[in-house]
């Protein structure tokens, strides 16, 4: 048996090691994860020192609104307290914290009435669409080397829609049969839409002019 097989057979049960290497396991969370299942807060504040800066920053740029990402963030800790024990180590813990972070925010859009996805996205781009490219492969430009604060302007400019799955493929790693079911679309709209936010950006990228001013660093430890 090569090593290969050997190391995915000693993973747990439907286990993704991408995620794994994507989030490693941070020193001491094991055991903050465990001690606070046990009711130690402590063990829980330490996990949401661990966690806080990452989880605002993900809440801010779904949102794009300062104070509705501070409230999310409080809301996302709090179903983590109530919903600790069903973690199931399957996947990194940021992954999964994210993944429920994730959906508060979906939730919290839909009340609202905020349309997430066009709907009526083709999947195939327009004419004026170019390169053409394969929508759900790795954009090579927007991967190099970029400037943060440009970078973040350029995403807070993006249409809600596009900045949605953008962030949710390109940023968090989900799949797009993942992002079809969070967004309760199609495969094909979701690679659409990364594919048309791709190239917004890099024409907000190109012409920084265009982005308007950040209202707040995502980087803030909230």
């Amino acid at each position: 048996m090569s090593c290969q097989g050997q190391m995915t057979q000693a993973l747990p049960p439907r286990a993704n090691p991408g995620l794994y290497k994507r989030n490693p396991p941070i020193p001491g969370e094991a055991e903050a994860i465990e001690s606070a299942r046990n009711g130690d807060p402590e063990a829980f504040a330490k996990i949401y020192n661990l966690h806080k800066r990452r989880v605002y920053t993900l809440c801010l740029r779904m949102l794009g609104n300062v104070s509705e990402a501070e409230d999310m963030t409080q809301n996302a800790f709090l179903h983590l307290f109530r919903k600790l024990d069903r973690f199931r180590g399957e996947s990194a813990f940021s992954t999964w914290l994210h993944r429920l972070t994730v959906n508060l925010v979906l939730m919290h859009l839909r009340k609202k009435g905020l349309d997430l996805v066009s709907l009526e996205e083709s999947v195939n781009p327009s004419s004026e669409d170019t390169p053409r490219r394969d929508f759900g492969s790795r954009d090579q430009v927007l991967a190099g080397s970029v400037d943060r604060v440009t970078l973040e302007r350029a995403l807070a400019a993006l249409p809600p829609g596009y900045r949605m799955v953008f962030i949710l493929h390109d940023v968090e790693g989900f799949e797009h049969n993942e992002i079809a079911a969070m967004l309760d679309c199609s495969i094909g709209n979701s690679k659409s839409q990364l594919h048309k936010a791709r190239l917004r950006l890099r024409e907000l990228l190109r012409n920084p002019g265009l982005s308007p001013q950040p209202s707040a660093c995502p980087e803030s430890a909230k």
